[in-house]
């Protein structure tokens, strides 16, 4: 028999089993023990998580997203409009870029990518969350969603790489290399709070010469700027002023108080005041400050009544 062998053991035949098939039961009982990813329908599913556990990697549906809309992001019309459009061209079957959202802390670069899947879900627009420590499986996430009828961005969300971390590699050769030449239904999304997401030192420059009247710079500053270097589109967003944060504190204090049913005045001194307090006690004037802002405001006249700051 197959996986067999007889052997005598005190007077009588047992049967032995070889190595092979030993081996085979070994490797069946541990993928018992590896976790079964739940299937994603598409058709029902807007977002998913691609996590690995145990060495086992598959996706996970998003049970609760941001509610953001489009119109909820002010003071970044250009990049709205920008990557919009981008987005509209991908979903249309045209060619479309590779972007990278980069610059000031809280300005609403992810924000804008959870705005561009509410609006465009019911036009086939899908996401998959990517991390950083999962990037090596790029190539297998694209390969799960190639067949299906859904256009995805892989998003990659405050993407940054220590100077010794080797794992951007995964990504700069899957942005122009043959992971993408399998299917044509995937982009890469990624923000950063740094626009060439490896930081640069002074020592990197060292070896940086001029020869023949031309700048040459050195391999370690091309190769650390060459990864952001194959987003096709950069996107860049900066701190607001005053009068900007005071509008995106109104914005969301009026929002949150109607959903609520609180009663506020969202252009009052009183709160003009309070929010350039809360803003200089945090040390930045952007978005998720405002937002903030708003919950405390909205939230504490909840609790007290107008008349109380």
């Amino acid at each position: 028999m197959r996986g067999l062998k007889i052997c005598k053991r005190r007077g009588s035949l047992v049967a032995a089993q070889t190595p092979n098939s030993l081996l085979d039961q070994v490797l069946s009982r541990l993928l018992m023990l590896l976790p079964d990813p739940a299937v994603v329908d598409w058709s029902t599913t807007r977002a998913a998580l691609w996590r690995r556990d145990k060495g086992h990697g598959g996706f996970v549906a998003h049970g609760q997203l941001d509610s953001i809309s489009l119109d909820e992001l002010l003071h970044i019309d250009d990049q709205r409009s920008r990557l919009v459009q981008n987005t509209e061209q991908f979903l249309a079957g045209l060619p479309a870029n590779n972007a990278l959202l980069w610059g000031a802390r809280g300005t609403g670069k992810s924000s804008l990518v959870h705005a561009l899947l509410n609006r465009f879900a019911d036009n086939g627009l899908r996401l998959i969350e990517l991390h950083k420590d999962n990037l090596g499986d790029l190539g297998q996430v694209v390969l799960k969603v190639a067949g299906q009828p859904y256009r995805y961005l892989i998003f990659c969300d405050d993407l940054s790489f220590d100077a010794d971390d080797a794992s951007y590699k995964s990504l700069k050769s899957a942005l122009e290399g043959s992971v993408f030449t399998t299917t044509d239904n995937i982009l890469i999304y990624a923000t950063s709070n740094r626009r060439h997401l490896v930081p640069e030192h002074m020592s990197d420059n060292l070896q940086t010469r001029v020869g023949d009247a031309e700048l040459h710079e050195s391999e370690a500053v091309e190769e650390k700027i060459s990864l952001s270097d194959r987003f096709g589109l950069w996107l860049s967003f900066y701190p607001f002023k005053q009068d900007a944060y005071l509008q995106v504190v109104s914005l969301w204090v009026s929002r949150l108080a109607e959903r609520h049913g609180v009663e506020v005045d969202a252009a009052g001194e009183d709160l003009r005041a309070e929010a350039l307090r809360w803003a200089l006690a945090r040390g930045v004037r952007n978005g998720r400050t405002a937002q903030y802002f708003a919950r405390h405001w909205v939230g504490q006249q909840g609790l007290t009544g107008p008349e109380t700051k």
